[in-house]
């Protein structure tokens, strides 16, 4: 009896080591309300936009946590907000305890314009937003997720469009016949 004892505490103190800070991924939930919206001030972000969270221990480096949400398009009121029916908003955050706190952003972007949040950063094309950093209390084991209170709306820059060869085609003609001219 006392091995078994003995055995099921030192499981449980294990396991409580490995316990980490979670924290649920909304944008509107509790006193968070945080809206994004696109390109202008007027327009919210819909389904064509994903966010990720980025988390770390205070002094890490934010790196993304779990999988993108994307954002709602109907109703109206519900846009530039995290669509979360019927997924799993609940991050867990590496290398922090359960109750302890987590720096985290929030960021968007296009998803017709890449995977991930870096890979559509660096095509320079716009397309992309992102939250200020805040500090956040995390949950864990017995204790609900933490919110994510403080964040703040922000912008998804709109997409700067290519030109189109049609359009580089008159460009250059244009350019020889004002060369042409001289």
């Amino acid at each position: 009896m006392k091995h078994c004892l003995v055995t099921l505490a030192a499981l449980v103190v294990a396991a409580s080591s490995f316990a980490q800070g979670t924290v649920t991924f909304h944008n509107k939930i509790g006193s968070v309300d945080a809206r994004v919206t696109f390109g202008n001030a007027t327009t919210y972000a819909d389904s064509t936009i994903v966010a990720q969270l980025y988390a770390a221990a205070p002094g890490g480096t934010l790196a993304p946590v779990g999988a993108t949400i994307p954002f709602r398009s109907t109703p109206a009121a519900g846009m530039g907000y995290l669509n979360t029916t019927g997924v799993d908003t609940t991050r867990s955050i590496p290398g922090v305890a359960e109750g302890g706190s987590a720096q985290v952003k929030v960021v968007a972007w296009v998803a017709s314009l890449g995977s991930s949040y870096e890979a559509v950063k660096a095509l320079n094309k716009g397309g992309v937003g992102e939250s200020g950093v805040i500090t956040v209390a995390t949950g864990g084991g017995i204790q609900l997720p933490g919110q994510l209170v403080g964040l703040q709306g922000f912008q998804v820059s709109s997409v700067v469009p290519e030109p189109s060869i049609a359009a580089l085609g008159l460009l250059g003609a244009g350019l020889l016949l004002i060369r042409r001219k001289k």
